[in-house]
């Protein structure tokens, strides 16, 4: 079985996106807000705990995701096509 490229990168970005969103603003809701940059400040230029960073991260992650997730997709069909049989 093979995966769909666009589709599995697409779902890893939504995936890694929403969910540091949906983080940030549990943090935001609990602790409050802070422009103090965090490690993932550091890998994500621009994001910190903040509604602006909330969106900021959002970005970040869809494009993270979906370039990891189309690797991965991608690998797994190059290895999978490997074992079967002809």
């Amino acid at each position: 079985m093979k995966l769909n490229v666009k589709a599995f990168g697409l779902t890893c970005g939504l995936f890694v996106g929403v969910g540091l969103f949906l983080v940030t603003w549990w943090i935001i809701l609990f602790s409050g807000a802070t422009n103090e940059v965090t490690f993932i400040g550091k890998v994500y230029r621009g994001y910190t705990i903040s509604p602006l960073g909330s969106v900021i991260g959002l970005a970040w992650g869809l494009v993270d995701g979906f370039i990891g997730g189309a690797i991965f997709a991608w690998l797994y069909n190059f290895f999978a096509g490997k074992g079967e049989k002809k």
